[in-house]
């Protein structure tokens, strides 16, 4: 087991986690009724950039999940497509694989289900099913596409789905310095950000490891983190009585963030100084906010410390071109 950070000269460095426990997994899992193949992952990579999945054949998954924006958007609120408004920012699908519940209030439990969700709803593709599935059967290129990831030419919803499923699922963060440090690369991040992982442990400073645990940096559950918002979130999806549920947004993942945000579900703020502040003392008292939302004071340093050990996380872009249409 490699040994705390011995480089930390503070009274509280022997309470730190071990590294192991931020450990990248070294496979991608998927479902066994949907093994992840290549064939599969290239036929969803082609579906994923296509603007024909949309209704109006103007917007593609990639719209609002560009390569180049962390495969988010950028924006504090989505595009109002077809002028329908969506209250919540585009979170990324990057180390989706992992996920045990998805979008911000949870309501998809598995990547299948959740390629649904886009395609169907008003404010975002805006189409139906049946309707995708007939529009796909008259282009011919993609009858070799679904036959070299299903076997034959037959193209239906739930291919479609487990399509676009196994291509998130390679959707995977490249290595950060922060993992080559786990590893054991003494030299792969700065002793500032060695003593900004000791702030975002230590349960007297920032704690942040309480919601963001694991290799990923969330705890895959949901919080109400006190913003100013009258979007229930989870609340919506869950009996009125299940306090602290409501307001409760999922815990996204710290990795491949981009450092001037937007941030949090409905995009509110920018820049990780702003992030800290509201969790210092800016979070709204009621009675559904998280029992971790715990007021806490950080110096300038520290603060600094912290943001440069967020940066160690991050791996950079995927280098994922768009691929070629089928006719």
């Amino acid at each position: 087991m490699l040994s705390t950070l011995m480089v930390v000269n503070t009274a509280w460095s022997a309470d730190l986690p071990p590294r192991e426990k931020f450990k990248r997994p070294s496979s991608i899992p998927s479902p066994l009724s949907n093994p992840l193949t290549l064939e599969k992952a290239t036929l969803g990579k082609t579906l994923f950039f296509d603007q024909r999945l949309s209704r109006s054949g103007g917007m593609a998954c990639a719209t609002c999940h560009s390569p180049d924006q962390r495969w988010s958007d950028g924006r504090s609120l989505p595009l109002q497509a077809e002028s329908v408004n969506n209250a919540r920012r585009t979170p990324t699908v990057l180390n989706s694989a992992w996920l045990s519940a998805l979008m911000w209030d949870g309501r998809a439990a598995t990547l299948e289900a959740q390629a649904v969700l886009p395609i169907t709803t008003a404010h975002e593709m805006n189409f139906d099913l049946t309707s995708l599935v007939e529009r796909l059967q008259k282009i011919q290129g993609y009858r070799a596409l679904f036959t070299q990831a299903f076997g034959d030419h037959n193209i239906n919803q739930q291919r479609i789905t487990q399509a676009l499923a196994s291509f998130q699922r390679t959707l995977v963060s490249n290595q950060a310095p922060f993992d080559r440090w786990v590893e054991g690369d003494e030299q792969a991040i700065s002793e500032q950000a060695k003593r900004g992982f000791a702030v975002f442990n230590n349960k007297d400073k920032a704690n942040c490891v309480a919601c963001h645990s694991s290799w990923r940096f969330t705890d895959d559950s949901f919080h109400d983190i006190g913003l100013p918002s009258k979007d229930l979130g989870r609340g919506a999806k869950v009996p009125a009585q299940v306090t602290l549920m409501q307001h409760a947004f999922k815990t996204p993942s710290l990795r491949d963030l981009p450092m001037e945000g937007p941030y949090m579900h409905d995009g509110s703020l920018r820049g990780l100084k702003a992030v800290i502040k509201h969790y210092k003392s800016g979070a709204i008292q009621r009675d559904s906010l998280s029992k971790d939302m715990q007021k806490f004071e950080l110096s300038e340093l520290e603060e600094s410390e912290l943001i440069a050990f967020i940066q160690s996380l991050d791996g950079g872009a995927l280098n994922i071109q768009p691929p070629a249409m089928p006719e």
